[in-house]
Parts: C-alpha cells; structure tokens; sequence
C-alpha cells in the first residue's frame, strides 16, 4: 500500500499541502506547533473517519475558515484508489473515486494506516479504555462490519444508561422504563457478543505476532503474553448472548441504583504479561515502551495478514522516546517494505535515516512544508 499524493487544505494550520510522498520512507522535521502532527492526523482521519486528537471535527478546522478538505491518490491492491473527506459548516462529504458514500463504514478501510506516538504509551500503562480503542481500530479498518457493529453498540448502551438513570432518578416514570429495559436487553447483549468474539479472536492472533515482535526487541530476554479480560463468558455467539442476558437481568437491581450498564464489552480489558508480571501495573518504564512498540509492529503484520500488503506506518515524534538500539530495530523491521512518515524535531533523531536509500526529507514552518533532500541522495543525483 502506498500514498501517491496527499492534499491537505485548511486542515488545521495547514492552509494548502500537495505532496508527493516517496514510496518508502519520508522524514518531516520541525520545531513544536508547525504542522507536522497535523499532517500525519490528516491522513490518520483518512484510513479512520475520525481524528486520534480530537473528537470534534470542528476543531481540524483552520482558524477563521468554513471547512477543510483532505484528498489522498493511493496505490492498493495493484490498482489506484482516490479518497477525500471534506467538512463545511458542519456538512461533511466522504468520496472514493468521486463517488459519494454515505456511510462512514464504507469509507474506512481503503487506507489503512497505523499510528505510534509517544502518547501510545498510554496503551500499556493507561486505563481500559486505551486498549479498547486500540483493538476497536485496528479491527475497524479491516473489517466495515465490526465497525457498524461497534456503532450500533454504543449508541445501544447509550439509550439502555440513560433509561437507567431516569430510572435512578425519577420516581414517576420508574415502573414504566422498568419494563422497557427487558427490551435494550436483548439488544445490547446481541451486539455485544458478537464484539467479545471478535475481540477474542483477533487478539488471539496478535498475541503470537507481538510475542516474536517482543522476544526480537529484548534479544529473547522478554516473553509477551495478551489475552482478553471479560466477564462475558462463552465460545459461541448464543452462549455469550444468553450468559450476557443472564447476567444482566441479575446485576439489574444494583443497576437502577447505579444508573448505568455494569456488564459487556465497553467494560473489558486486555491483559498484558511479560515474564508473567503484569506489565500494566509492573513493568518499568523501559518494559512498557518496548511492549508498547511490540504491540505495534503486532498491528503492522496483523494488518498484512488480514489485507494482503502492509499499511502506511505513522510516527510522530517516537525517536525521541527510543533509545539508539530500539531506532536501529525499527528502522530494520520497516525498511524497504513498508511507506513510512516519521515526524522529528531535530536532525539528531534521524541521522540513521539519513542514509536510506529511499528517502524524502520534508521541513515544516508555520504550516508550510519544503522538501530538502538528503546528502546521499545529492550525490546520486550528480552521478546522474
């Protein structure tokens, strides 16, 4: 998979960006609040339908402007795929090949893309809610079904907690919303299976492919271990959906005091083992980095499994939280296979790049970017 060209207009600071990335590597340097993270979010919304920093779309908006627009020329499957998203005045528009979709679930997936920043870290050492919305994503974008699913689920336990709360609350309309919740019951527990055995079986494939990512970073010293916490318990869809119902109709009396759905997939974790310590509550700050980037390159393989070819990689500003030995590691796993953008705000965090040789180097100021190449590429362009 590759980006051809991206054009990126009022997105944020950057007012009007067309470039034509190389097919390998691209370096973006430049100081703090220039541009370069916007950049990589504008494409990260591209393979996503929503932006990692943000979930106000108004606010990719560039100061003082009505809309952005972001269009992407990518090479897929042996055949040229072209993809926009545009927001004016809270009217957004998606295409693929000029045709509008309708449905953000038919967007996402046509670019596929992962992103590692040093806020990833919070995936290893952060709450729940990280690695759910890091396995939610990764799912997403290679299965359209497990997204919509995912939507429907949320919007599901949405009405099912509000009903608890006026339940919680008022007295008057208690007895009435009481039997209603019989009614989202069936609903969320439907959903919700399907999501947990999902979950359970991508995880069950990543976990192979983050062990050897692990056991190769750490030279054999670290064994990774993942698997899914839930309280939903069952091997097939009937049997987690009837656990899910039976569950929720005995947890019901402490969740009208509650006022919210104690029970299902919005509540899960995964558990993360190294050496089997518990690496979330455990593990150093070195071992949750090195988990965190093996966790990663999980993803990277994982996707190539699913779709046939490897997704763009984005790294924003993640050579500053390596250490020399880490760098040189992932630059091995990457290089030559896979198009890469590697964000950096200063030339001391990619002197190893430098020598590849594939290679653009792109520098940011106020939202505009330039290209420069680097000195070996110079000197190939004199012997040409």
């Amino acid at each position: 998979m590759e980006i051809k060209k991206i054009l990126v207009h009022n997105f944020r600071n950057l007012e009007q960006q067309n470039l034509q990335p190389d097919a390998r590597l691209n370096i973006i340097i430049g100081k703090n609040g220039q541009g370069k993270t916007n950049f990589l979010e504008a494409i990260y919304l591209m393979a996503n339908g929503e932006s990692h920093r943000t979930s106000t779309t108004k606010e990719m908006i560039n100061w003082n402007k009505e809309g952005f627009l972001v269009q992407i020329l990518l090479f897929k499957n042996s055949s040229e795929i072209k993809i926009s998203y545009s927001l004016k005045n809270r009217d957004r528009k998606i295409k693929i090949n000029n045709n509008p979709v309708e449905k953000i679930s038919d967007f996402i997936g046509n670019l596929n893309a992962v992103l590692f920043s040093p806020e990833d870290l919070k995936l290893v050492k952060g709450g729940p809610a990280q690695r759910r919305k890091f396995i939610n994503t990764e799912i997403s974008q290679v299965n359209s079904y497990y997204h919509h699913l995912l939507k429907k689920y949320n919007n599901i336990l949405k009405q099912r907690n509000n009903l608890l709360k006026d339940i919680q609350q008022n007295n008057k309309t208690r007895k009435k919303n009481e039997d209603m919740i019989a009614v989202w019951d069936e609903q969320i527990a439907e959903a919700g299976s399907k999501i947990v055995l999902k979950r359970k079986k991508v995880i069950n494939k990543i976990k192979i492919l983050a062990r050897l990512m692990q056991r190769r970073i750490t030279g054999g010293r670290e064994n990774l271990n993942l698997y899914y916490e839930t309280d939903l318990k069952g091997e097939t869809t009937a049997e987690v959906k009837n656990y899910f119902t039976e569950q929720l109709s005995q947890n019901r009396k402490k969740e009208f005091r509650l006022g919210y759905t104690t029970l299902g997939p919005h509540r899960d974790d995964i558990a993360l083992l190294v050496n089997d310590r518990d690496i979330r509550k455990y593990g150093s700050q070195g071992q949750q980095r090195t988990t965190a980037l093996a966790l990663k390159m999980a993803e990277l393989e994982f996707m190539k499994s699913e779709i046939g070819e490897y997704p763009v990689l984005l790294l924003d500003d993640v050579f500053s939280e390596l250490d020399r030995e880490r760098k040189k590691l992932l630059i091995n796993l990457i290089r030559g296979r896979i198009q890469t953008f590697i964000t950096s705000t200063e030339d001391e965090y990619i002197d190893i790049l430098k020598k590849e040789k594939e290679v653009k180097i792109f520098r940011v100021q106020e939202g505009n970017f330039s290209l420069h190449s680097s000195p070996e590429n110079k000197q190939q362009e004199g012997k040409g």
